[in-house]
């Protein structure tokens, strides 16, 4: 091994426990009878009660349990509840990517990310549970971050600015992916999407909003936008919103094509 070897080497063993093992970079125990347990059944394990019955129920004793094992026996292959999470946002973020398509327009690509992104929010609603901590550094987080990089492959643009839009579209799918998970929770509930969007409330809101104290929200108040008790000429709210987003990506690159 070469110095440059040895220096990689070093570098990739400061990485995070979990991480390394989302790498594959961590061997595997071989502890026990062989083929009876493996990271990708613990973590198959955890996101099924994740999903079923919220982050809250996943502990390493009921993977343990779900799996006929004790936890003991997890613990040769995942250090903590810490690591599992990790693997688990790992694991769903491997969502299938569409294939490279030259002929097709960079805004529907983004509309594809997007949407794909609020998806894995509602298929796994724990999924926005799990706090931020930092960049992403899983294969599974990355290779979404690359599928947006190759949208913008040809942006006349430089890398910092090709990640603060990255950013901004992230942020997007996350904040619509969030509404649209608890929508769902409500309408699992019992609720509607009428009450979710404030049907129902609009009588009280006419009485209770008054103008000297909320001048600018008491006319949507009494027109029933707010309620959405109105006839709504722009249709999907988060849609609009995404294509004032790509709208503001659309004119920021014609100034950098033509400036």
């Amino acid at each position: 091994m070469n110095r440059s070897d040895d220096q990689e080497g070093k570098a990739i063993h400061k990485l995070p426990p979990g991480v390394a093992l989302s790498w594959g970079i961590v061997k595997q125990s071989r502890r026990g009878p062989k083929g009876e347990l493996s990271i990708q059944k613990i973590v198959g394990a955890a996101i099924e009660i994740a999903d079923r019955d919220g982050l809250a129920a996943v502990s390493m004793s009921k993977v343990a349990q779900s799996l006929g094992f004790t936890s003991m026996s997890l613990y040769r292959y995942i250090t903590g509840k810490e690591d599992l999470l990790v693997l688990m946002q790992n694991a769903v973020c491997e969502i299938t990517i569409p294939p490279l398509d030259p002929d097709k327009d960079w805004r529907q690509e983004m509309r594809e990310y997007v949407w794909a992104c609020v998806d894995l929010f509602r298929a796994h609603p724990w999924f926005g549970d799990i706090p931020i901590t930092g960049i992403p550094l899983t294969p599974g987080n990355l290779q979404a971050i690359d599928w947006v990089l190759r949208i913008m492959r040809n942006f006349p643009l430089n890398d910092f600015e090709k990640m603060s839009l990255l950013l901004l579209l992230s942020s997007y799918s996350r904040a619509c992916g969030l509404i649209m998970r608890d929508m769902d929770r409500s309408l699992a509930e019992g609720g509607s999407p009428e009450q979710f969007g404030g049907a129902g409330y609009g009588d009280a809101l006419r009485e209770l909003v008054k103008p000297d104290r909320f001048p600018f929200l008491h006319p949507l108040i009494m027109s029933g936008s707010y309620t959405d008790e109105a006839d709504n000429p722009i249709g999907n709210d988060l849609e609009f919103g995404l294509e004032r987003i790509l709208d503001g990506i659309e004119h920021y690159l014609q100034q950098r094509t033509n400036g």
